[in-house]
């Protein structure tokens, strides 16, 4: 067996109620609070306790490189010495990024990848407690943020071991008022996060074992989450998997359904999670064919049998079954089609050459042709 490394963020504390913990931990970290959330910072803010943060963020949309640069900049004249960020992905990586340039004293797009310098982050961040309110993007755990370029419509990342959390602190019970459409969207995204590092080249038995778990615990309680949003075993189950894949994905890597979702995040305005959604069974068939054909004692294909299994819980399940199961689940979920959301048929080949170039794609267990992608855009459409 070949060695591996694993980056996770010092403390990962879950469990329902430990959002509680959140105001007896921030002294230990720092004494000057940004407190980073979403579009209204006061929902959450009593988890801070007795704490007055002398910044407050807020973060109403996927945010863009000019949205971290601002915050940066208010932070900076604050004199923060600690970033909370309590809310979705798009709040956690926030924080984040601000959380590093603070540490750096850079800029956005001096470690921006693609369309920016990429330049690695030199410098530790400043302490950063990230809390999701979402089981989705497993953000809490992963070292990277993604941020929105709209004048190259594209979102890229800034990756370093430096984004990842001081502290990861998961309450399945901050997640029991998310809406249907946010639970299944960001539930798919969650479940995605478990399957890509799973068939990836560079997963490990680390990686293996988290995104085994994620997968089985998703499959069985996300439609249960959707229907039923206060059932608390549901809502913990998809915590759970929201935070395996993140563990999963930093360390794995993603694949084609990401690589391809981030560009048409980046000319479409739909959450990401149902991008990732609309694109999964189209991704995962080009990914059987492509291996069959080309890479036939690939073990890719043994993995993507294993996932039927996990996600199906029947042990004679096939690699079809697996599509099935995906088309079947996103159908009950309600989750609408790209067309539907704004991108056109005209934009499928420009859709690809992007896609084909995004390091996500790194993480892809075969390599798919622009031919093969814009086949996987026409069938999520």
């Amino acid at each position: 067996m070949s060695g591996f490394d694993l980056a996770v963020p010092r403390r990962v504390l879950f469990g329902p109620g430990r959002a509680d913990e959140l105001a007896d931990l921030l002294p230990t970290l720092g004494r000057r609070v940004l407190l980073c959330a979403g579009r209204d910072p006061s929902r959450h803010r009593s988890l801070l306790g007795g704490i007055d943060p002398v910044a407050v963020v807020s973060v109403p949309h996927e945010p863009t490189v000019d949205d971290v640069r601002a915050a940066t900049a208010t932070a900076r004249d604050a004199g923060v010495d600690v970033v909370v960020a309590i809310g979705g992905g798009s709040v956690l990586d926030t924080g984040k990024a601000v959380a590093v340039l603070l540490g750096n004293g850079t800029d956005p797009l001096d470690h921006l990848e693609v369309v920016g310098r990429g330049i690695p982050v030199e410098r530790p961040a400043l302490p950063c407690v990230a809390v999701p309110t979402t089981a989705g993007t497993g953000a809490e755990v992963t070292a990277n943020a993604v941020l929105a370029s709209p004048e190259h419509g594209v979102k890229a990342s800034i990756r370093s071991p430096h984004l990842l959390a001081a502290v990861a602190l998961v309450d399945p019970l901050l997640t029991l008022t998310c809406p249907p459409a946010v639970t299944a969207s960001s539930g798919l995204d969650a479940l995605t996060q478990c399957l890509e590092p799973y068939v990836s080249p560079q997963a490990n038995p680390a990686t293996d074992a988290v995104a085994a778990a994620g997968l089985r615990r998703g499959a069985r309680a996300l439609q249960a989450a959707y229907e039923r949003g206060e059932d608390g075993a549901a809502r913990e189950e998809m915590a759970l998997c929201s935070l395996f894949g993140g563990i999963a994905l930093a360390n794995a890597k993603l694949g084609a359904v990401h690589g391809v979702a981030g560009v048409v995040g980046g000319m479409v305005d739909a959450p990401h999670g149902a991008v990732c959604a609309a694109l999964l069974a189209p991704v995962v068939e080009a990914n059987v064919r492509a291996l069959r054909e080309r890479e036939p004692a690939s073990p890719a294909l043994r993995r993507y049998a294993e996932v039927s299994r996990l996600l199906t819980g029947r042990d004679d399940a096939g690699i079809e079954d697996a599509v099935a199961w995906l088309r079947e689940t996103v159908a009950a979920l309600d989750v609408l089609p790209l067309g539907a959301v704004g991108l056109r048929s005209a934009d499928h080949v420009e859709v690809a050459a992007k896609a084909a170039r995004s390091s996500s794609m790194r993480g892809n267990p075969v390599l798919l042709t622009e031919d093969d992608l814009v086949t996987v855009l026409r069938a999520a459409s």
